[in-house]
């Protein structure tokens, strides 16, 4: 669906050629989406005399970054907990701070470089829909109370507050945080890659890398020699000769309403375009699209053994079919609507929960990702500090504890596939145990011990 928007503003989704053959540059990136682009953007701000190459497989926003939810929010997938024992309670603090920076900054770009991606910052709405998810809300904001969060960044909505923003069946409360904003992440993604040509970056599409090593991109159109190299592929990480370990690609599916009457919003709010989740453990995710559309996603996908990343992946009817029903449950009055587009994608998914950052001096070599599904934050972030490290400049965000963690790799097969369809089979199961009994299931915490969390 955002592609296909985009594409009827008249961006030619084909204009970019593919390498021409062999070439020298100071940094080459691979991947085209938010990781990579934001990368560059900064780079070619800090210095502009920079040669810049980004190889691309397909076309830029591809993958996650022209297919996701659409939130901007300043969600980091390991705890606060688990950052400060792997730093201090002060470095787990301002990587918190540096992430709800982020969603300003992504802003403040758009603005300033007339990107039309819907950017609109109203933050987000946790539903909660029966007792046992009422536990859990109380047990976050009691979280958030220990680490110092005040009312201004997390607060608890009661069922006439909650129904203000968002009028859903059963809805008896919601936690709400504004640190989160709506945007069309195809108009984001391919904007930014015209803003970061015209700075002086050249992107190759249609030019897969096989191989990476020091100073060096090998693909099936030419070498790229540079001092940097940066891995930029996040769910696409396993494709590329000696990563298959590196990123679990775990999918998340999506669907799409046709355009809503106003008699709809009307009813169901969202009238400043907040988006919204529920509770439950399995994740669901949706937002208001700036013409009027539900968009709406959730996991449930299994994980292909080996770490294979196919097309043919994206679409599980079975899942649009249980989204579709999740989403009727919520609004009974989208029954008879029709959806217009179904779609998915993989995302990238560390061992540990633990997205990173970081640039081996000794070899060039950089990276970044492994944001479990809320990198579009989180990558402008990713971008500003590896932009620091090329150039050399020790900043507040390169110091902040992400930067060079690195995860162990995922275990070998079959251990590895056992183990992540046994989590989502797990998180399934705790669900389907609250929705009968009302009552918190401790067996989702199982997967915290699968999944290194």
């Amino acid at each position: 669906m955002w592609l296909d928007d985009v594409a009827t503003t008249g961006d030619d989704l084909t204009k970019r050629p593919h390498l021409p053959g062999a070439r020298d540059a100071d940094v080459a990136i691979v991947g085209a989406g938010f990781t990579g682009l934001w990368t560059a953007f900064y780079l070619l701000q800090r210095d502009p005399t920079l040669r810049v190459v980004i190889i691309e497989k397909e076309i830029a926003g591809f993958g996650a970054s022209g297919r996701n939810g659409g939130w901007c929010s300043a969600l980091f997938p390991a705890s606060l907990e688990k950052i400060a024992a792997s730093s201090s309670r002060d470095a787990a603090l301002a990587m918190r701070h540096a992430m709800r920076d982020s969603v300003d900054e992504v802003g403040n770009v758009t603005a300033q470089h007339g990107i039309d991606c819907g950017y609109t910052k109203a933050g987000t709405l946790p539903l909660i829909r029966s007792r046992a998810q009422i536990t859990r809300a109380r047990e976050k904001l009691e979280h958030a109370r220990a680490w110092g969060e005040t009312g201004d960044d997390l607060r608890l909505l009661d069922a006439r507050e909650a129904a203000e923003r968002l009028h859903a069946t059963d809805v008896i409360g919601a936690l709400f945080t504004p640190h989160c904003a709506a945007i069309h992440p195809a108009k984001l993604v391919r904007g930014l890659a015209d803003v970061v040509e015209r700075s002086g970056a050249t992107i190759y599409e249609g030019t897969a890398a096989t191989a990476l090593s020091p100073h060096r991109v090998d693909t099936r159109h030419g070498v790229v020699r540079a001092e940097v190299v940066i891995r930029a592929t996040e769910g696409y990480t396993p494709t590329i000769r000696g990563n298959h370990r590196v990123l679990a690609p775990v999918y998340s599916l999506m669907l799409a309403t046709e355009p809503l009457p106003d008699s709809f919003w009307d009813d169901a709010g969202l009238r400043h375009r907040e988006t919204f989740n529920d509770l439950r453990h399995l994740i669901i995710y949706g937002q208001r699209t700036s013409d009027g559309r539900l968009a709406f996603g959730g996991r449930g996908a299994p994980y292909h053994f080996g770490s294979r990343v196919e097309p043919s992946y994206d679409r599980e009817p079975g899942v649009f079919d249980a989204l579709r029903s999740i989403l009727v449950e919520l609004f009974p009055a989208l029954a008879d609507v029709a959806v217009t587009h179904t779609w998915g994608g993989p995302l990238g998914v560390p061992r540990d929960w633990f997205a990173s950052v970081g640039l081996d001096r000794t070899t060039g070599l950089g990276w970044a990702g492994g944001y479990v599904g809320d990198g579009v934050a989180t990558s402008n972030l990713a971008g500003r500090t590896l932009a620091d490290l090329v150039t050399g400049h020790d900043t507040d965000i390169t110091a902040l504890p992400w930067v060079n963690h690195r995860s162990r790799s995922w275990e070998p097969e079959p251990l590895r596939w056992l183990g992540i369809n046994g989590s989502l089979a797990i998180v399934q199961s705790a669900d389907a145990a609250e929705s009968r009994t009302s009552r918190p299931s401790r067996r989702a915490q199982l997967v915290d011990r699968l999944t290194g969390g």
